[in-house]
């Protein structure tokens, strides 16, 4: 007995002084902001990085080069390391040192578009009033999921030697090597020590290097740079040519985002590189889950900052949460842009028993062949998941028993596409032959679903909902394009009414870019799709 009572008294004190030393030894990925270079060259700035780490590790050489992760050391100064909690406040209180704050999570935003703006042409993209002839010595770098460069939209076809003023360079890595490059896609580089950090490496689902393996950064490079491609298509859908803003100019990769996310010691690493190889414009689809609460503890705010002031413009995608204050990436240096729609819609069908008509948003390829019974994906739960969990078609939340040869109606918050889609491949695999997804956030943004499927805003599926409770009978028709008549690209509502929660009386431009359901480039085996 009285061993016992020694044994937890034992326990006790160990377990206070754990409590006590643990946040001395739990270190986490920190960045140190120093503001600008200033005269120090390059070397001279990695020397001063090692110094700090080293007084912070009480003079350890082995341990300052084991937490140190990037230095920031050509467009600005600082460093990214791994750091305890009070070595973070130690530096903090360094002269020389503007701010300090952990590694964050960031996350991706997502050519008829150029002829609805009154663009014309094909490789030159006139507009009138203005030449464009100097495109082939512009150089845009792209800060997001890397490239798919064998894309025609990425072809190097008739371009003129690469501008003598490039610095950068390609970087080898998974399928990709130095010749991967080309006259069009002249640089390419990839950073991963952040997302090692916070992340779990099995979670990696890409190639370790610039190659894209998500299709948004192929994406957004190819709306603002990519080659004129004719005869391109989604499966019939959408037929014609497709180009970026500017086709003929140069393209520089900078990869930080993986398949989950970008964090905030690689944006900085990328914009730092792209200031060194001398782009022209940095253009990023990317930003907070939450709008900035202070510009010295926000990567984008920082790099962006120091790449205007050597005269590189930073455009921004403004978030797509469509809350009022929502909106991100609104420093008053950076061109911050939002999406719109264009002219056109891709439909399917929704048919109900009683004869009732209505048009959801898809791009599926399939039809239903006959009238099924519909549900609420609600009552098809299984297993620990309640009536409220299924409703949204969760993984394995559905009853294969309940949902067989059925319609399901599912329930969708937030605006991720992939979600959508994984949506669809639960239900397919629950054996429903179709699916209705109500959401109000995207409702004009088409999704390629695997199963007959279309989306809805929350009018239309709070009618559906009524109607299932009484007959319970529809069919889902394929998806068709048609031409909306819009006098001009109108705004979905998750954009630029929002403002900034840093400065509520600051005034910024929001400009828009008619980017909902644009034909682009993705990056199965370099053909062209339809991606939003």
């Amino acid at each position: 007995m009285g061993f016992s009572r020694n044994a937890e008294r034992v326990f006790l004190y160990l377990c206070v002084f754990l409590a006590v030393i643990s946040p001395c030894f739990c270190s986490k990925l920190y960045v140190v902001y120093m503001g600008s270079r200033g005269s120090d060259g390059p070397d001279e700035i990695l020397r001063q990085n090692h110094q700090i780490l080293t007084t912070l590790h009480r003079g350890s050489e082995d341990q300052a080069k084991a937490s140190h992760v990037y230095s920031y050391r050509h467009g600005f100064r600082g460093f990214a390391a791994k750091l305890n909690e009070e070595q973070a406040s130690e530096v903090a209180e360094m002269p020389g040192v503007v701010s300090v704050f952990p590694n964050t999570r960031r996350s991706l935003h997502t050519t008829h578009s150029w002829d609805f703006m009154g663009l014309v042409g094909e490789e030159t993209m006139e507009i009138p009033g203005f030449s464009t002839k100097n495109q082939v010595n512009i150089i845009v770098g792209f800060i997001d999921t890397g490239i798919w460069p064998e894309s025609p939209s990425f072809s190097d076809e008739g371009m003129p030697p690469i501008p003598a003023g490039w610095k950068g360079y390609c970087q080898t890595g998974e399928a990709f090597n130095s010749s991967t490059c080309n006259r069009k896609v002249i640089g390419a580089r990839y950073y991963l020590n952040g997302y090692q950090a916070e992340e779990e490496l099995e979670k990696v689902v890409s190639f370790r290097s610039a190659r894209d393996s998500v299709g948004h950064g192929s994406h957004t490079a190819s709306t603002a740079a990519g080659r004129y491609v004719s005869n391109m298509n989604y499966h019939g859908l959408a037929s014609g040519g497709a180009r970026g803003g500017a086709p003929m100019a140069r393209i520089a990769v900078y990869k930080t985002c993986w398949r989950s996310a970008c964090y905030d010691v690689d944006l900085l690493a990328a914009f730092d590189d792209a200031t060194r190889d001398r782009v022209h414009i940095i253009s990023l689809s990317l930003g907070a889950d939450s709008p900035q609460t202070d510009y010295f503890s926000d990567a984008i705010s920082i790099g962006s900052f120091h790449a205007v002031s050597r005269g590189i413009p930073v455009v921004a995608s403004v978030g797509n949460a469509g809350s009022p204050g929502s909106a991100t990436n609104l420093a008053p240096w950076i061109i911050t842009v939002a999406a719109s729609s264009t002219d056109r819609d891709f439909t399917s069908d929704i048919v109900l028993g009683n004869g009732a008509h209505f048009s959801g948003e898809s791009l599926s390829l399939s039809k239903m062949n006959a009238a099924a019974s519909i549900i609420p994906a609600s009552e098809a739960y299984a297993g620990y998941f309640t009536p409220y969990q299924s409703s949204y078609c969760l993984e394995s939340s559905l009853n294969i028993t309940k949902a067989k040869d059925k319609v399901l109606v599912c329930r969708h918050t937030g605006s991720s596409t992939e979600s959508k889609l994984a949506k669809g491949a639960e239900v397919k695999k629950a054996g429903a032959v179709g699916m209705i997804l109500i959401d109000e956030v995207d409702r004009d943004v088409a999704i390629p679903f695997v199963i007959p499927a279309a989306i809805v805003g929350i009018q239309t599926g709070y009618k559906i909902l009524s109607y299932i409770n009484t007959t319970r009978f529809c069919s889902l028709l394929d998806a068709c394009m048609m031409l909306l008549d819009f006098t001009s690209s109108f705004s979905p509502t998750y954009l630029c009414k929002q403002t900034s929660y840093i400065n509520h009386s600051l005034c910024q431009d929001c400009f828009r870019n008619p980017s909902c359901s644009s034909s682009c480039a993705f990056f199965f085996k370099g053909s062209e799709c339809i991606n939003s």
